[in-house]
């Protein structure tokens, strides 16, 4: 029993030290159980379901300045990955912007650059540098991959032995699920994702700095949160949520402001 203990522990520290990685910019620790590999591989067939069943916006200008802001602040991501020795985290990216006609007020983005905006987010984020900070944020889970760390934690250890592929052939129904919460897809999922509290803010950190690359004012963030707090209401204390309380969230933007505000150049 001791010896399986002892190998059960050695495993896990093997299996940490495999998995483990550090975010950009903010330098976290983080532990993916998942290939991002396979996760990029099931993102463009899980993208193109969603596709699908979606009905894409027909404003050529709410889509054409959604494609366009998202070129911008891809472009950024790349120069800030080529900067700092980490272009291989995106290596296998293929960007690909899409609106879709829907009032719910949500955006996301899945492993490889697949970003998705609802039509329902344009009229809190009003201009193309609020749709910016919406932009930043949603690619800053893809590019710090809380979506394979929210997949780890959900599928857990069980999963590990088959791999994320078969998970999805053996338990399609549950293993679907499972992706399409940890990436925040969904009709019902408001834009602050079922991410963490740390993923939001590291994302909020992170999507400040490639915004401000891009060429946008990252002090527009602050406008956004607070219209988005104005509409929503904070009704959950902010230790039984899974995200920032508003105040914490604009305090906490404003805090990371200065350091933002270095890459910004009109």
């Amino acid at each position: 029993m001791k010896k399986n203990i002892r190998t059960l522990i050695l495993s896990g520290f093997l299996l940490f030290a495999i998995a483990c990685a550090t975010v950009p910019i903010t330098g976290r620790k983080q532990m993916n159980l998942y290939p991002e590999s396979d996760m990029i591989a099931t993102s463009l067939t899980q993208y193109d379901a969603f596709l699908s069943e979606s009905k894409l916006s027909d404003n050529k200008e709410q889509t054409a300045m959604v494609k366009d802001c998202g070129a911008r602040i891809s472009a950024a991501v790349e120069q800030f990955m080529n900067e700092n020795g980490m272009s291989d985290r995106i290596a296998n990216f293929q960007w690909e912007f899409n609106l879709v006609d829907d009032e719910t007020p949500n955006a996301w983005c899945m492993p490889g650059g697949k970003v998705v905006f609802y039509t329902g987010i344009l009229p809190y984020t009003q201009s193309e540098t609020g749709l910016a900070v919406v932009m930043g944020h949603e690619i800053a889970h893809a590019i710090a991959r809380h979506g394979n760390e929210r997949m780890s934690q959900q599928m857990g250890i069980q999963a590990l032995g088959t791999g994320l592929a078969m998970a999805l052939n053996e338990k399609p129904a549950e293993t679907q699920q499972i992706w399409m919460t940890a990436f925040g897809v969904g009709a019902n999922v408001g834009v602050m994702l079922p991410f963490s509290r740390s993923h939001e803010s590291e994302a909020d950190k992170m999507g400040l700095i490639f915004m401000a690359m891009a060429g946008y004012n990252p002090q527009e963030a602050v406008a956004f949160w607070t219209r988005m707090s104005e509409s929503s209401g904070q009704s959950t204390p902010e230790f039984l949520s899974t995200h920032p309380a508003d105040d914490t969230r604009v305090k906490d933007l404003q805090e990371f402001m200065p350091e933002a505000m270095k890459y910004y150049k009109k």
